[in-house]
């Protein structure tokens, strides 16, 4: 049997809100699907599921605000039982929590025309923002209530109301468990817990190196000749991948300092995205050393968008072992990062710029950028920095190898 947790999102994470189960008890759980929706700082997050196994029992309720750590479900993968009297105290939720907003029932049941209609916070929320009758619909979700998924494919479906309900104050269309404000101020102060720890407790030290980039906006300017603009690539690409590259190469910074340097199998380098609300966040791209320069630019079309829009997935905001920060055009020429705890590194570019460059006795104007690396002394030091950068700039010198 296996405890599923509310997961850690980040060293600024405490707690979060479960708002919404997407899996039922009974339902067969493969590795990679979405088991439920918990409202962060950092927005409405997806939350997988990374073992294989029958949602036995659901222990917190929709609406239930638990600290990170707290096991949410048991899910049977057909080995030892676990009994609630098994898990220990501090794991098992109180039932009255801080529920998403104070005018959420509990449980999740309205009047409607005389009848009992079971439906989530979170999909109530969707249907009276787009005017959707939820007496029309059919509950898919626990015990026959109406889930996120109903109401979504009643919009889709075009299936609203005869007569439009008077709007409420608070009301909007876009499908959000907050208003945007409302994200992008809880996402400022989880940057400001986070970047504070880094900065209290992280030894950094810094490097820089200048990087010809003729070579590798050559082959970017090659590769888009005969792609639609649609499928074109981005410098931005070119650096992920090159960065995994070396990463590669020096394990050391693609690690975290969690009672002394531990390794990371896989290089899931996540990278900053600024939000136009205001804020950053730091969606990791999997597997970045796995994938092609293509891929990992589709990856970013679709990271970007939904970043912005708060709809990631856990493992995009809790897996990445190291983080990119880039300016990009008409930008500062230099920036310098802070770590994201636990990792032991972040890496930044600064804008891509003509600028005058020596090579071996000859003086040119070619594109160049500035690239710096902080790193956590704790873990690494100077010539291992060094390294990284070395192998960084060789990538960028042979991008055909990438």
């Amino acid at each position: 049997m296996i405890k599923f947790q509310m997961p850690n999102l980040g060293a600024d994470m405490e707690a979060g809100t479960l708002v919404e189960w997407r899996k039922q008890t009974g339902e067969l759980l493969h590795r990679g699907d979405i088991i439920a929706d918990v409202e962060t700082q950092k927005g409405l997050i997806e939350i997988e599921v990374f073992e294989e196994g029958t949602l036995e029992k659901l222990l917190v309720k929709e609406g239930e605000k638990v600290p990170v750590g707290t096991v949410l479900a048991l899910i049977n993968d057909g080995k030892a039982e676990v009994s609630e009297s098994t898990i220990p105290a501090e794991e098992v939720p109180k039932q009255e929590i801080h529920p998403i907003e104070d005018r959420v029932e509990t449980p999740h049941e309205k009047i409607e025309e005389g009848e009992r209609i079971k439906i989530s916070p979170l999909a109530r929320k969707i249907a009276e923002a787009n005017q959707v009758d939820i007496s029309l619909l059919k509950g898919t979700g626990p015990e026959g209530s109406i889930v996120k998924k109903d109401v979504e494919e009643a919009i889709s479906e075009g299936e609203k109301p005869t007569q439009e309900p008077v709007k409420k104050p608070d009301e909007t269309k876009e499908i959000s468990a907050k208003p945007a404000t409302a994200n992008a101020n809880a996402m400022r102060m989880a940057v400001a817990a986070a970047m504070s720890k880094s900065n209290r407790e992280i030894p950094h030290y810094y490097l820089e190196k200048r990087m010809d980039m003729s070579k590798a906006m050559d082959w970017v300017k090659e590769a888009n000749k005969e792609r639609p603009i649609q499928k074109r690539l981005l410098p931005v690409a070119l650096l992920i991948k090159a960065v995994a590259k070396a990463l590669d190469e020096v394990p050391d910074l693609n690690a975290t300092w969690e009672n002394g340097l531990q390794r990371k199998n896989e290089i899931n380098i996540g990278f900053v995205v600024s939000l136009r609300s205001g804020g950053i966040v730091v969606p990791a791209i999997l597997q970045t050393d796995s994938k092609t320069v293509d891929e990992i630019m589709e990856t970013i079309n679709d990271l970007i968008p939904r970043a912005r829009a708060f709809k990631l997935r856990s493992s995009e905001l809790s897996q990445s072992t190291f983080t990119i920060t880039s300016i990009g055009e008409g930008g500062a020429d230099k920036v310098f990062g802070l770590i994201y705890p636990p990792q032991v590194g972040i890496v930044g570019f600064g804008e891509i710029s003509e600028q005058p460059f020596a090579e071996d006795g000859m003086l040119g104007i070619r594109p160049v950028v500035d690239v710096t690396l902080a790193a956590d002394h704790r873990a690494t030091d100077g010539l291992i920095g060094s390294r990284f950068l070395a192998a960084l700039n060789r990538y960028l010198q042979n991008p055909e190898e990438l």
